[in-house]
């Protein structure tokens, strides 16, 4: 397939991630750490990357600087045979004017297609983590002969009005009947009523058709020029758009348990549950599969290294992970994601909770169901996560679930 047809990759890194305040406060959502030492975008890179797309674009916008540093340093490719991965602000081509949605933002960088002339184009979220081969998505794109194809995961129908639903053709399950936003009463699948196919938003278009698409959507003032919800659907009407159910998605060295993982952590919740779902015995989301690497930046840096106190306490850390340079020093740690360089120390408890880079939890400090970002520091005897209303009291974000967050280069003093 690669070599007889060109394909180029967009990602879609220009959103706010306003559900993720205050860890979007001063990064872009796909810029947020996550897993102790990977960005949420190293996810959709990686997949591209494995699958063995070459050429991509990454469309930025908002508070885009740790994102653009990022790509720039860690998603270097060899130039001599036109690969690159490369990040493009908002140009203004069109106008004055910030996207005004995902399809707007192609619609304004349609010169990057002009001049890269491919046959297909992958358009991609950078802020969802899972593993996915894109090139055997292609390959069922080009067979089907659809302009537009849509991946699609299986889900609960009870869960169903969270996601954009695909309701499918029953005597043509691989053709999209009609595009859902959040239904109530949707219809279950023909072959397993008790599912519906969940958009992952992630798609594959024959470039001359996504061009057509997005001109045509530019001109329309009744639209909110958004991939899912005005693109997708002009194709469905045209009856050019398909359905590519992940269940026929076989990516090297998954498992039973993690092959199917897709996880939306667009909120402080579900972001949250998924760093939960990695710390397993036997995780839902497999870090450690070898055959389709999530590359991230490897810094130079010491390992982690667990010590005794002054006293000889020793260091007990269950069930979590710890990210290089760290120290813990006679600390319990359990259930937790630690990020790179974080210091934990004598009779610290930390439980349940994520803590980013460059933090440290001082010594006697308590953290549960909580997540700490970079170079925030708890201080000896504080509390986080022990008493909600004193979080909230202290200006801190604390959702219904009951979960806290610290702002980045926070100080939590001893009340």
């Amino acid at each position: 397939m690669a070599a007889t047809k060109k394909v180029l990759g967009i990602v879609l890194a220009g959103g706010e991630g306003k559900r993720l305040m205050p860890l979007t406060l001063d990064r872009a959502k796909p810029a947020v750490p996550f897993g102790g030492h990977y960005r949420l975008i190293d996810f959709a890179l990686s997949n591209l990357m494995n699958s063995g797309l070459r050429q991509v674009v990454v469309l930025t916008q908002y508070k885009s600087h740790s994102l653009d540093r990022h790509i720039s340093t860690l998603w270097r490719l060899n130039g001599l045979f036109n690969s690159y991965v490369t990040s493009v602000p908002a140009q203004q081509r069109l106008g004055k004017r910030w996207y005004l949605g995902s399809a707007d933002a192609i619609l304004q960088s349609l010169n990057l297609v002009y001049d890269e002339k491919p046959d297909y184009i992958v358009v991609v979220g950078a802020d969802h983590v899972y593993r996915m081969d894109f090139e055997q998505m292609i390959e069922a794109h080009i067979a089907s002969g659809a302009e537009c194809t849509v991946a699609a995961i299986r889900q609960p129908i009870s869960l169903a009005n969270q996601f954009g639903v695909i309701d499918v053709d029953p005597e043509k399950p691989d053709s999209i009947r009609e595009f859902l936003e959040k239904p109530e009463h949707p219809q279950g699948l023909p072959d397993s009523p008790g599912e519906v196919l969940a958009s992952m938003g992630n798609y594959v278009f024959t470039a001359d058709a996504l061009v057509d698409a997005v001109l045509a959507d530019g001109e329309r003032a009744d639209s909110k020029h958004d991939m899912g919800g005005d693109i997708v659907p002009y194709f469905v009407e045209r009856g050019a758009a398909g359905v590519y159910d992940m269940k026929h998605n076989d990516v090297p060295g998954s498992t039973a348990r993690d092959r199917y993982y897709w996880r939306d952590v667009g909120t402080i919740d579900s972001y949250f549950d998924a760093h939960q779902d990695l710390i397993s015995v036997l995780p839902v989301f497999n870090l450690y599969n070898d055959e389709w690497p999530i590359f991230s930046r490897q810094d130079n840096m010491p390992p982690a290294k667990f010590t005794r106190d002054a006293r000889g306490t020793l260091s007990t850390v269950i069930d979590s992970i710890v990210s290089l340079g760290s120290v813990i020093s006679g600390a319990h740690i359990e259930r937790s994601v630690l990020g790179a360089r974080t210091v934990v120390e004598s009779g610290a408890m930390l439980s349940d909770s994520i803590v980013f880079e460059q933090s440290r939890i001082a010594a006697g400090a308590t953290v549960r169901r909580a997540i700490v970002d970079k170079s925030a520091i708890v201080e000896s005897g504080a509390t986080v996560g022990v008493d909600p209303e004193l979080d909230r009291s202290r200006g801190f974000t604390v959702t219904d679930s009951g979960i806290t967050v610290v702002g980045k280069g926070v100080r939590v003093t001893r009340d």
